[in-house]
């Protein structure tokens, strides 16, 4: 049965998507969508609204580049995004002690040929539930789950020539990813005010994608709100304290990250809101997504694109519509095509209104 349902909430109690149901195979089509889908670790209720056929098959593994675990088209604003901080959405070592030692022997190796590598620490996506503040389910707040990871540790699970046996056969997002870093990244789609997209092509001198089309973007970072680890914060921070000031780091670090890859100043950048996470399907790295009007026009933009603080990263800078920005999907990395297609169902989620 087909059930049409019209920018309404449906609520099914602790319901599970298969994959077969995910995002990616709606996001071609033109139908009126307002959604907000649970992850495949979602252990409370799943809030969806979209004209779909609900099914209860096993899940084909998915023929896209990316998996999208959350999308929210209408955006989601910081008092409807919040964060809970806590070790318990670390990432759990593998029973391998040969596979889990491989980390290290990585890393040793890496840092022997570069020895400007830096150990960082990165906030770990644990997973998300659709909440209300006071723990009610309620379909216009999302809680993500965030632990600590590091670079050390996303070298050696998540960019393991291995990574697959990191993974474990699980519809449940999170317990398929229980053994890897993950670290949550964050990516930007800015429009500017005639209409056009902003686009990096990658340097051919970063770790990842050399030469690839990506949206500006980057990660949330623990340092930026004080954080060091876990331990520490319990002992000087309120566990509420720490949730505020991670939540707004999701919103902080996108514009932050806009600023430096692009040189639009912020003062150009209204307010992001956040449209969704996407994962890509090689090594399995989720990075989370916001739109952000600017109001500079195209040529304004690429003006200012020569003074970037980050402009190492990136040869160049594209400002170019829906359609082009669709023919360059298929030369970006798996999470921003992804990011695309949050995007787009956030633009066709705007035409049924």
């Amino acid at each position: 049965m087909v059930f049409f349902i019209f920018h309404l909430f449906i609520i099914w109690p602790c319901a599970k998507t298969t994959r077969s149901q995910t995002l990616n195979d709606i996001v071609g089509s033109r139908l009126p969508i307002n959604i907000f889908l649970g992850s495949f670790s979602s252990n409370t209720c799943s809030a969806v609204a979209v004209s779909m056929e609900k099914a209860d098959t096993e899940a084909p593994i998915t023929s896209h580049p990316y998996n999208l675990l959350l999308s929210s088209p209408a955006g989601l604003s910081p008092s409807q995004l919040t964060v809970v901080f806590d070790e318990a959405y670390d990432r759990v070592p593998h029973p391998d002690s040969n596979l889990e030692n491989s980390i290290s022997e990585i890393w040793n190796e890496k840092t022997q040929r570069n020895a400007s590598l830096f150990n960082g620490s990165k906030f770990r996506y644990g997973g998300h539930t659709l909440c209300n503040a006071d723990g009610s389910i309620q379909e216009s707040h999302v809680r993500l789950h965030l632990g600590l990871t590091d670079y050390r540790t996303f070298v050696g699970t998540n960019l393991n020539s291995l990574w697959e046996r990191f993974l474990v056969t699980s519809e449940d997002d999170s317990v398929r990813c229980r053994h890897t870093s993950s670290p949550l990244g964050n990516g930007a789609i800015i429009e500017t005010s005639d209409k056009k997209i902003l686009v990096l092509k990658r340097s051919n001198n970063v770790g990842e994608f050399p030469g690839h089309f990506a949206f500006p973007g980057g990660h949330p970072e623990p340092e930026e709100v004080g954080i060091e680890c876990h331990q520490r914060e319990k002992k000087l921070m309120d566990s509420d304290i720490i949730n505020k000031k991670v939540s707004q780091e999701m919103f902080d670090s996108i514009i932050r990250e806009v600023v430096e890859e692009t040189g639009v100043p912020t003062t150009s950048l209204c307010k992001p809101v956040f449209i969704g996470i996407s994962r890509r399907e090689l090594n399995v790295r989720p990075a989370a997504f916001f739109f952000i009007k600017c109001t500079l026009d195209s040529n304004e933009v690429k003006e200012l694109y020569s003074s970037a603080q980050d402009g190492f990263e990136s040869t160049q800078l594209y400002t170019v519509s829906m359609v082009e920005l669709e023919d360059m999907t298929s030369k970006m990395p798996g999470c921003h095509h992804g990011g695309y297609a949050l995007y787009k169902l956030m633009v066709e989620a705007q035409k049924g209104f």
